[in-house]
């Protein structure tokens, strides 16, 4: 699978540009007939994955959609909350699987200090985009340090973490094997960038880690991956699972 980058304005040339060397993905200026593209509509940075359903593209969105509703009632996220424990004072909390940031803007809005690191380049380029679009309407991005590296590698430069936040993609089921629309572009783009996606294996990773408290997101009714559970947090069709 492959991807290329689409300029069909000249006033678009040099943001694509910059978005070309970063990725290092040609640059064409006519419509892909086939495969994936990224390219500048009038709502950002998009990234299309089949070029024969151009309708059909990903863009994030911070200040409207289903993220903008989520941040505008970020109190009522009891479940993230709990998560925390009752310490009320301000944590920097790391975000070792940051993808389209869902989780970390919501500790952001509650007023926490996060660490975001995405070792997808596409991924982070679309998201630095929604980032820019909000600077200025969402005040406490301030908060908010954004990373394009190995979770692992990143975590190990950093001190004073409170707190280690995963979200691993879910194990595929027979019933989910679609997934999500968010699961499946991530999915397929790092597969375009031949990033291997470590899954559960990411946690063992951090476990051997010098951590003060790591909280891993699962499904309800998924096996515990680690038997030294502190405590859990449990919701409908998610839990989070703590470790001290």
């Amino acid at each position: 699978m492959s991807c290329v980058i689409y300029l069909d304005s000249i006033e678009k040339k040099e943001a694509l540009n910059k978005i070309s060397e970063y990725l290092h993905f040609e640059i064409v200026k006519k419509v892909p007939v086939k495969g994936a593209f990224l390219d500048i509509k009038d709502n950002g940075l998009c990234f299309t994955l089949n070029s024969e359903n151009p309708s059909n593209y990903l863009n994030i969105d911070f200040l409207s959609g289903s993220m903008g509703w989520r941040l505008k009632r970020a109190d009522h996220e009891r479940l993230l909350k709990k998560t925390l424990g009752k310490n009320i004072d301000t944590l920097t909390i790391f975000d070792g699987t940051a993808g389209f940031l869902s989780d970390a803007m919501i500790f952001l809005a509650q007023g926490h200090k996060i660490i975001a690191c995405e070792q997808s380049k596409i991924v982070y380029l679309l998201v630095k985009d929604a980032l820019a679009r909000a600077k200025g309407k969402i005040p406490y991005l301030q908060n908010l340090e954004f990373l394009n590296d190995n979770s692992i590698e990143a975590f190990k430069k950093l001190n004073n973490i409170d707190l280690v936040y995963l979200d691993p993609m879910y194990p595929e089921t027979k019933k989910k094997a679609l997934g999500s629309g968010n699961i499946n572009s991530i999915k397929n783009i790092l597969e375009i960038e031949k990033i291997e996606n470590k899954g559960d294996l990411l946690f063992y990773d951090f476990k051997k880690l010098h951590y003060k408290k790591i909280v891993l997101k699962r499904p309800i009714k998924a096996n515990k991956i680690d038997l030294n559970i502190n405590y859990q947090v449990k919701g409908k069709s998610t839990r989070y699972d703590i470790y001290i």
